[in-house]
C-alpha cells in the first residue's frame, strides 16, 4: 500500500529544468487515486465545464465525477448553483441527463425543491414530530462562474476561487473567453490515468512523434512559460495557420475572433487550470478538456468545442466547424493509443520517474509541483 506520505517528491518540487517527473506509482496506485479524490477533487476548486451547459432559469445538467454526483442549474435570477444529486429524505437520485424544470422533484417520494434548493413540499411529513422543511433543503456546494467556465468546490469551507485564478484574467485578456459558445460537448473513457491525459494536452514534446502527419507542422516551438501566482500553468506558441485544423484542412479556417490583435492573434495559448481542466485558446476557437479519475488506470474525459457568436452566424459555419471537430477527433485518436501504451509502461515494476524537457513540458512540471504541495500538505 502506497500513501502520499510514502512518496519522495522532493525532486518534483524543483524548477522544470532540474525537476523529475511524478513517480510512476502516482499513476497506478489505488491508494494514491483515493487520496487524490479526497485531497484534490473534494478540497480544490474544480472546473466542471463551460457555464453555457445551463443558460436560462431552470436549466439543469447532472454531472458525475470522481465518485460525486451533483446538479448544476440556474435559479430564477440566472445565478449558477450546484447541489448534491440526492434527495434529503432517503437519498434517491433526483435527476439524470439535462433539461429545464421549475424545481426538482424526487421520483421516489415526491419531495419537491425550489431552484434555490429549499424544500417546498414533502407529502404527509406533517406527521413527523418536529419536522421543519427549512431544515431539509438540498446540500449546496460553492459554485462560481468565471470567464465562461463553471467552477465548483465540494469542501465545506471553500477557499477563495480568485486566489487560484490570480493572474489568469491578465494573461488571457486577448481572448473573450466568456463570450464563446459551446457547439459540442462529448464524453469518453480512456484507459489511462487522469493526470496523464491532461499532461499530454499541455506539452509540445510529443507532437512530432505522435502527430507527425496531422498537426505537428502547425505548431512552432512555444514561448517560455509565464510565471503565475494562481493554480494554473500556461504557455503560448505561434502557429502556422490555425491550431484548430489539421495540416491539410487549413483552407477551412474561420475568421479570427473579433478583436484579436497582437501576438495572440498568431497562435494558441494552452492553459491547465489545476487540477482537472485544460484548454487551448486559438485565434478562432476554443477547445477544452476535463479529466476525472475512474480508478488509477482509467479516466472520464469531457471535450468541449467553442466558437464566437460572429462565426456561428456565418452561412458556412456548419460546414467549416465540422472540419474543426474532425480535427479534435483525429488528434484525440492519435493521443489515446499513446496514452494507453504509456499507462501499460507505468505498470512495469521497474518503471522510474524521468526528467522533464523544460522548454516543451513546463506546464506539466508546473502541475507536478502543485500536485506535490497539495498531496503532501497534510502528510
Amino acid at each position: 500500500m502506497t500513501t502520499p506520505s510514502d512518496l519522495d517528491l522532493s525532486q518534483v518540487r524543483l524548477p522544470a529544468a532540474q525537476a523529475s517527473c511524478l513517480p510512476p506509482v502516482c499513476y497506478t496506485s489505488p491508494e494514491i487515486c483515493e487520496a487524490e479524490i479526497a485531497r484534490l477533487f473534494r478540497q480544490s476548486w474544480l472546473c466542471v465545464g463551460r457555464s453555457d451547459m445551463v443558460t436560462g432559469p431552470g436549466d439543469y445538467i447532472a454531472l458525475d465525477f470522481a465518485g460525486q454526483s451533483l446538479i448544476l442549474l440556474r435559479d430564477t435570477e440566472g445565478v449558477l448553483r450546484a447541489y448534491a444529486n440526492s434527495c434529503r429524505h432517503r437519498a434517491a437520485r433526483l435527476v439524470d441527463g439535462e433539461g429545464r424544470c421549475k424545481g426538482l422533484r424526487c421520483p421516489f417520494h415526491s419531495w419537491f425543491y425550489g431552484l434555490d434548493g429549499r424544500l417546498v413540499s414533502a407529502p404527509r411529513m406533517d406527521a413527523a414530530e418536529g419536522f421543519e422543511k427549512s431544515d431539509h433543503g438540498l446540500h449546496a456546494y460553492a459554485c462560481e462562474e468565471r470567464f465562461g467556465f463553471a467552477f465548483v468546490c465540494l469542501a465545506a469551507d471553500a477557499p477563495p476561487l480568485d486566489a487560484d485564478l490570480d493572474g489568469f484574467a491578465e494573461i488571457h485578456a486577448p481572448w473573450p473567453l466568456d463570450r464563446l459558445v459551446t457547439i459540442r460537448r462529448q464524453e469518453l473513457e480512456v484507459a489511462c490515468n487522469w493526470k496523464a491525459f491532461l499532461e499530454v494536452f499541455n506539452e509540445y514534446y510529443h507532437l512530432p512523434f505522435v502527430h507527425p502527419d496531422s498537426i505537428d507542422s502547425v505548431y512552432a516551438p512555444p514561448d517560455a512559460p509565464e510565471e503565475v501566482a494562481g493554480a494554473f500553468a500556461t504557455q503560448f506558441g505561434a502557429t502556422e495557420g490555425t491550431g484548430g485544423l489539421l495540416e491539410d484542412t487549413q483552407s477551412f479556417a474561420l475568421p479570427p475572433i473579433p478583436g484579436m490583435t497582437g501576438r495572440a492573434a498568431s497562435g494558441a495559448r494552452y492553459t491547465w487550470v489545476f487540477p482537472n481542466m485544460a484548454f487551448a485558446a486559438n485565434t478562432d476557437a476554443l477547445w477544452c478538456y476535463e479529466a476525472y479519475p475512474l480508478g488509477p488506470d482509467r479516466c472520464k474525459v469531457v471535450q468541449s468545442s467553442c466558437f464566437p457568436p460572429e462565426s456561428m452566424a456565418l452561412p458556412y459555419f456548419a460546414e467549416k466547424s465540422a472540419v474543426y471537430l474532425d480535427r479534435m477527433d483525429a488528434a484525440l485518436a492519435e493521443d489515446v493509443p499513446a496514452l494507453e501504451n504509456q499507462q501499460r509502461g507505468f505498470a512495469c515494476p521497474d518503471a522510474r520517474a524521468g526528467r522533464f524537457q523544460p522548454d516543451l513540458e513546463p506546464s506539466v512540471a508546473g502541475f507536478a509541483r502543485w500536485y506535490a504541495r497539495r498531496m503532501q500538505s497534510n502528510s
